[in-house]
């Protein structure tokens, strides 16, 4: 008797240790779902947000030396602009678009091993022909650079692209 109740306690303590591994993993894979509802994404008073202290982003607005990056002049139409560097995005690698309005597009960008997601942004102000960017890692504290570089690459096919 003492032996099979043994052995069903060592069952249940095998099942609770398969159930905390697995939510430990789903917490690190899938981040919070309210995470970009409480964080300060988008535009306000005509401005992205600015970068937190960490070096995982860059910001073309109101920025300091370590996150400045400059904007993106384009020479066509907003909506061209706009519609351009929507296909942009299509090819830019584990990047999907979440968010977009006339002047506003909010793209999510996953790390290729890890899969942690970046937040990345343009704002198309209506008085001026350049389009804002800003790409920050939702964790952690250095990307090795990825966002600022993501965001080259990306202005770099819209030259390409002549706009």
């Amino acid at each position: 008797m003492y032996s099979m109740l043994r052995a069903i306690a060592h069952q249940l303590l095998k099942i609770a240790k398969f159930v905390i591994f697995v939510t430990l993993i789903s917490n690190l894979i899938f981040p919070v779902a309210t995470w970009a509802a409480s964080s300060k994404l988008g535009i306000n008073d005509g401005h992205l947000a600015a970068c937190p202290a960490s070096p995982n982003c860059a910001v073309s607005q109101d920025a300091d030396s370590k996150h400045a990056i400059d904007p993106i002049t384009y020479h066509v139409d907003r909506a061209q602009a706009r519609e351009t560097l929507l296909k942009v995005l299509t090819v830019v690698p584990r990047t999907e678009v979440v968010e977009q309005t006339d002047n506003y597009i909010h793209a999510l960008s996953k790390s290729r091993i890890f899969k942690f997601t970046d937040d990345v942004e343009f704002y198309f102000p209506t008085n001026e022909s350049v389009i804002h960017m800003r790409s920050a890692s939702r964790i952690g504290d250095s990307d090795l650079g990825v966002n600022r570089r993501r965001l080259e690459q990306i202005r770099l096919a819209l030259q390409d692209l002549k706009i």
